[in-house]
């Protein structure tokens, strides 16, 4: 759907506050679901957390990202995506070998240019929520350029510059 756009890239890389200033400019947004299920798992003691249970956690993505675009694709105009149903599928690819939900990716197709955050160190933070050290998050980058390329998806990369120009960066392009 072309109206569906996706920042994705690299943990840490500034994707949530660039889509806080789309929001804000009354574009509907999609939160990352990977930091509200973090959130959950922490609140209520779980293990569907990215460094205990990859394979879980991933797949409780895949469930978000899905109901994510069934109200996304209600919608009309511009919707934005903080990651997508493409980024829960490459991370259970990474957990456990396994391809089973690759046909997904065909099924619930986004618009064909994904806007990219690539590896920032200057502004890349762990908190409770993203414990993974610089490292990681771009060996994550690395298997994301790749699934987003088999899938058909075209990166746009975007620059390291504040806020308000890599939203205008986006709204010109889409």
């Amino acid at each position: 759907m072309d109206t569906l756009h996706v920042v994705s890239g690299c943990s840490g890389g500034g994707k949530s506050t660039l889509l806080s200033t789309l929001q804000k400019q009354g574009f509907p947004v999609f939160k990352e679901a990977g930091r509200e299920i973090v959130a959950s798992e922490q609140a209520h003691g779980g293990s569907a957390l990215p460094w205990i249970d990859l394979a879980a956690f991933a797949e409780r993505a895949i469930a978000q990202c899905l109901e994510d675009f069934r109200c996304a694709a209600q919608l009309t105009g511009p919707v934005f995506f903080d990651r997508s149903l493409i980024d829960a599928v490459t991370a259970y690819e990474h957990a456990t070998g396994s391809k089973q939900y690759r046909a997904l990716l065909q099924e619930h197709r986004y618009a064909r240019t994904v806007f990219f955050a690539p590896p920032w160190q200057a502004i890349y933070r762990t908190d409770a929520e993203r414990q993974h050290g610089f490292a990681e998050a771009c060996a994550e980058v690395r298997r994301l350029e790749h699934t987003y390329s088999q899938a058909g998806y075209s990166l746009l990369r975007l620059h390291e510059c504040p806020v308000t120009e890599r939203a205008y960066f986006i709204l010109n392009h889409i």
